[in-house]
This record gives C-alpha cells, structure tokens and sequence, in this order.
C-alpha cells in the first residue's frame, strides 16, 4: 500500500510542494534541509514558497500534517467487521502498510518526531495522530468487549500498548535495520491469548 499523492502526478501546488518536499527530506534528511533544496525539487519559484511559509519548519509542519492525514486515510479498515476481524486487520495494515513499504517515508517520520521533542509544533502534529490511532484501536477493542468477542479489558490502556508498541517498532527499524515482523507477530499472539474469549473462557483479564 502507497501513499496516493506520492506516487501519482500532483494535483495542484500544495501537491506538488508536498511531493517536493518529501523529496527533498529523502535526500537530503532533515538536518541538511533547506528551502533551497526543496526548490530544486519544485517546477515552480522557490519565491512561491517563501510566499505560503515563512521558513523550513513551518513548510514542515505543514508537510507533516499533510503526510499524517494521508497515513491515516490510507489505514482505514472496514467497521463492518467483527471486532477481531478489524483489529487483526488494523494491525496488518500497521505492519505492511505505508511506512513499510517506503523506508524512506519511515526515515522522514522518525526524523521529524525526534524534533516534537522541543518543538511544540511537532509535538502537537504527531500527538494528534497518535491519539487518532489510540481512538480506533480502543473503539475495536471497546466493541469487542461489548460483543463478548474480547475480554473485559481497558480499552484505552490496551490501545495505548498497541500504539506505543508499534511506534516503537518503526522506530527500531529505521535506526537499526531490524524487521518488524517479530513484533507484529507477538502483537498477533497478544490478541489471541490476551483478548480473545475462547470456548469456556469468560474470566476478565487486564492490562
């Protein structure tokens, strides 16, 4: 799974400053950007892009905002499904989705993250996404419980496990080179002997 919007023709300028952008990033990583190397990657003026922003981190942060709403359309799953049907899938998505299929889209993210730890507009960019993903795990897990699909968990401690794990996951693979696949499937293993109501099995369990 790629993201769209780096992959087809640009649709407009913002497109294609953003496509830029991540280019440039790509190349050049986050400490050796400029605003005159994102415009060697952009067909128009680089003045046009002093006239939307006024330096490297505010077109940043807008980029990384862009990035995260395109991660997050791109990770959707089907609420149709039976709860453990959508969080198996959540969490294939997670492990074989964007950030897997791109290193260099992972790179940039994790670049980008270690800057939310002084900068507040960094900071707010990925705690909105991180509480995204924390919500639609907790409301998985919240409706299986209901359902009697999943143990009488915490929800939302549960899903902050799964987010922090996996963050964490990406994390590693991108400073270390080591795979993700070992965590996703103790992930798998978590939810069929933690979550998972089996035949004649109703204890609660907690997290």
């Amino acid at each position: 799974m790629t993201l769209r919007r780096f992959r087809d023709d640009p649709e407009g300028t913002r497109e294609a400053l953003m496509a830029a952008t991540y280019r440039a990033l790509s190349t050049h990583g986050y400490a050796d950007l400029t605003i005159g190397r994102i415009g060697e990657e952009f067909e128009k003026s680089v003045s046009l892009i002093y006239h939307h922003y006024d330096g490297k981190d505010d077109l940043l942060v807008d980029f990384l905002g862009y990035l995260l709403e395109e991660f997050e359309t791109a990770s959707v799953v089907d609420g149709d499904a039976a709860p453990d049907d959508r969080l198996r899938r959540a969490l294939e998505l997670a492990r074989t989705g964007p950030l897997d299929d791109d290193i260099e889209l992972a790179r940039t993210l994790v670049e980008l993250r270690a800057q939310a730890a002084h900068d507040p507009d960094y900071r707010e960019q990925f705690d909105r996404t991180d509480r995204l993903f924390r919500d639609r795990y907790a409301a998985i897990i919240r409706s299986g419980v209901e359902q009697g699909v999943f143990r009488d968990v915490n929800p939302e401690s549960t899903a902050e496990f799964l987010v922090t794990t996996i963050n964490g996951a990406i994390l590693q693979r991108v400073t270390t080179g080591r795979p993700v696949d070992p965590v996703f499937e103790g992930l798998e293993g978590y939810v069929r002997s933690h979550l998972l109501i089996g035949d004649g099995d109703r204890g609660p369990t907690s997290l």
